[in-house]
């Protein structure tokens, strides 16, 4: 009976034994069971990686590509930019042989009169005028000064391409005494530093030529008439 006892308890000690034994070669297998899973996810990762980059590479490529398009793009704009600058800078000062100047007396005799300057460019290239005309009207050499409701434009170019017009007027203040009459006036562009150039006699056209004042301004030029009546 004490044999039988020994060998039962040796069987369960080996079966025991073999169990744990089968355990931990289960326990192995299922680690690497999961190592190899965490190695094929982590092969599977490493090529969803790999395709995002090349993904990425490409889309970088695309971006790459719209980039310089883009910088061509911004060199060609810069590039008309630069040539409409130069275009403009390149016109010059309008001297007065090649300007026709005319002026008209409107509205004689009535609240408003006022000698309307008409400055065209008879020349074949493009010349520019700034600020307003220098004038002297009849006989006194008095340059007018800039109307006061004028003088917040400042000193703005204007471009004149060949056959261009623009515009200027003389404010007259007639108070009937002490005045002075003419029918002509001398007038003169001024430069980029404010100063006229040399004087240009103009006759005043109209209905009634002669003018009176005893006081008058002048406009600033404008490529729109100043009083369109």
């Amino acid at each position: 009976m004490r044999t039988s006892r020994i060998r039962t308890a040796a069987l369960a000690t080996v079966t025991a034994a073999l169990a744990l034994g089968l355990t931990a070669c289960g326990g192995s297998d299922g680690d690497s069971k999961a190592a190899g899973g965490d190695k094929a996810a982590g092969t599977s990762q490493s090529r969803s990686v790999s395709d995002g980059d090349a993904k990425g590479g490409a889309e970088q490529a695309k971006s790459g590509g719209d980039t310089k398009t883009g910088e061509r793009s911004t060199t060609a704009s810069g590039g008309l930019d630069e040539v409409a600058n130069k275009a403009a800078t390149a016109a010059r000062q309008c001297v007065g042989d090649e300007m026709m100047v005319t002026a008209v007396h409107e509205l004689a005799d009535q609240q408003g009169d006022h000698l309307l300057i008409t400055a065209s460019n008879e020349g074949d290239k493009p010349c520019w005028v700034t600020s307003h005309p220098s004038v002297k009207l009849g006989d006194d050499e008095t340059v007018l000064p800039l109307s006061k409701k004028d003088d917040t434009r400042g000193d703005q170019r204007i471009t004149l391409q060949p056959g261009s017009t623009v515009y200027s007027a003389v404010n007259l203040f007639d108070y009937d005494s002490g005045n002075q009459t003419a029918q002509s006036f001398a007038i003169a562009l001024r430069g980029a530093d404010g100063q006229g150039g040399p004087f240009y006699s103009v006759d005043s056209k109209g209905d009634k030529p002669q003018f009176s004042w005893n006081e008058a301004d002048v406009l600033n030029w404008s490529t729109e008439k100043p009083y369109d009546f």
